[in-house]
């Protein structure tokens, strides 16, 4: 067994070995880690990063062009992401934070060749509409020594990239009029800096023609994206009881309490407060910016002096993969996600609902155009229930810069046979029986959802199942609107969300 558990750290040991290597080049500032926000209601829970997959080039293959069926049309797309690379969010005691100039400059790396040019729209920010606090918070990142939590260059970068990378894969399809305005685009943030300015920088990496004067920015006061939906009693229940499963499982992991006890030696803290300083936050950091570990000086009080070690970052990576599998096994964040992403969900197949809707056959359009380009910046803690509510529970914990992108598709010729088999979809999705749905979103409706750049909506539980061929290579969007109604409360016994946040079992 001991032979056994020593090989094991000597492949975690490896593939961190591997990682670090990867750390000194831009890519790897791709980690991503629990943020521990205290920003909303029901942050999630306290484990779990994810591995780096080394996406250097934070691949969108499935949105290249020629990817998507040529004669269909794309009408709408909702995209949820996290927020860039930040500064760690905890301080270890007793040892230097890391050394990272948190100001945004075009002459040092990474860069980006919009950088110089977003600088400047973002000191015009004066001119936009902020919704609630959000124009007291600051644009830019702006510290010479980063601010706990503060998005980094690289963060920024991460997003430039991102938003570039979205307009190049939808410029074909001209989701957006020439004369866009603040009907055709929403954008959202919690309120927090690192959201915002992840927003933005993503945003202005899409937009053809970033106008302030066309922009409008929302601020969501939950990390859920709840809105007036966020009371859900059921939901933070579960949320306890997963905490407490974390727990237990810690606690008993032998290997994992003798690492934290010699890491806390080194240091001259007691364990409890080491754990409480939360160390893989700042340990990921300084893997990512490739930096050094954590040392003091031998002889501080209590301390045995010394440096923390690459091996004992690897014990508790292994633990937190162990959790994530154990989490998935016992099922509670799964029902604590369906509840904690139903309002968010709901509001997506609304707005996806009314846009089909528009496009129904002798609809006249709406004048000034339908809200076709949705972006919501947020957290881990609000992706991460996200994939698992989807049924995407292969998916890695959202790292930074993660995005989840849901698009509406119309087919110029489909099938009376499809219409009437969405038409029937949507009928049962209206959740009252005898109920009418009223037109355009008919067979010839289609949803696709992608999670950084992967095309995963025959991953999904609402399209899991669904005959995908050649005629049909896309998801009803009748599939996903039935799936948010009702179909996602199975897992909890229920058939509504209200039905699920107030029902007592047991």
């Amino acid at each position: 067994m001991l032979a056994r558990n020593r090989f094991i750290l000597l492949v975690v040991v490896g593939a961190v070995l591997a990682i670090l290597s990867l750390s000194l080049q831009f890519s790897t500032t791709t980690f991503y880690f629990y943020d521990g926000d205290d920003d909303g209601v029901d942050d999630g829970d306290d484990g779990g990063d994810g591995d780096d997959d080394g996406d250097v080039e934070y691949v969108w293959s499935s949105l290249l062009p020629g990817h998507s069926p040529v004669d269909y049309k794309l009408l709408s797309v909702q995209v949820m992401i996290r927020h860039g690379d930040r500064y760690p969010l905890y301080a270890i005691p007793k040892t230097k934070r890391p050394a990272i100039d948190c100001t945004l400059s075009p002459k040092r790396k990474p860069s980006h060749p919009q950088l110089k040019s977003f600088i400047v729209h973002m000191a015009q920010g004066g001119r936009g509409r902020w919704e609630g606090t959000l124009s007291s918070l600051p644009r830019l990142p702006n510290h010479s020594a980063c601010e706990m939590g503060e998005l980094t260059q690289t963060g920024v970068v991460q997003h430039l990239r991102n938003g570039q990378l979205l307009r190049q894969a939808y410029k074909r399809h001209k989701l957006l009029p020439p004369d866009w305005s603040t009907k055709h685009v929403w954008v959202e943030t919690t309120g927090r800096s690192r959201t915002l300015q992840s927003g933005m920088a993503l945003l202005y990496g899409f937009l053809p023609d970033f106008d302030w004067s066309r922009l409008t920015v929302h601020h969501q006061w939950s990390t859920l994206f709840c809105g007036s939906a966020c009371d859900c009693p059921a939901r933070n229940r579960y949320l306890e009881e997963e905490q407490r499963r974390q727990y237990r499982l810690r606690v008993t992991d032998t290997e994992l309490e003798r690492t934290y006890a010699d890491m806390a030696r080194t240091l001259g803290l007691p364990p409890r407060q080491l754990r409480a300083a939360n160390p893989i936050d700042s340990l990921l950091c300084h893997l990512c910016h490739g930096l050094s570990f954590p040392c003091v000086a031998a002889g501080s009080a209590l301390g045995s002096g010394g440096c923390l070690t690459l091996a004992q970052f690897a014990v508790i990576r292994r633990q937190q993969l162990e959790d994530e599998v154990d989490r998935r096994r016992v099922g509670l964040y799964r029902r604590y996600a369906v509840l904690a992403t139903h309002p968010y969900l709901n509001h997506t197949a609304n707005s996806l609902e009314r846009v089909a809707k528009a496009y129904a056959p002798g609809r006249k359009p709406r004048a000034g155009g339908e809200e076709v380009f949705t972006l919501s910046s947020a957290h881990d803690v609000t992706v991460a229930p996200l994939l698992s509510a989807l049924g995407l529970e292969e998916a890695l914990f959202p790292r930074f810069a993660a995005r989840v992108v849901f698009e509406l598709w119309k087919s110029p010729h489909a099938t009376q046979g499809q219409r009437k088999g969405q038409r029937q979809s949507q009928n049962k999705a209206a959740g009252v029986k005898g109920e009418r749905s009223k037109g355009g979103n008919g067979g010839d409706m289609f949803v696709r959802v992608l999670y950084n750049g992967e095309d995963v909506t025959f991953h999904t539980t609402f399209c899991r199942s669904h005959d995908h061929h050649a005629t049909q290579p896309l998801c009803p969007l009748g599939n996903f609107l039935s799936f948010v109604r009702k179909d996602m409360f199975s897992v909890l016994n229920a058939t509504s969300y209200h039905d699920a946040c107030y029902r007592r079992t047991g």
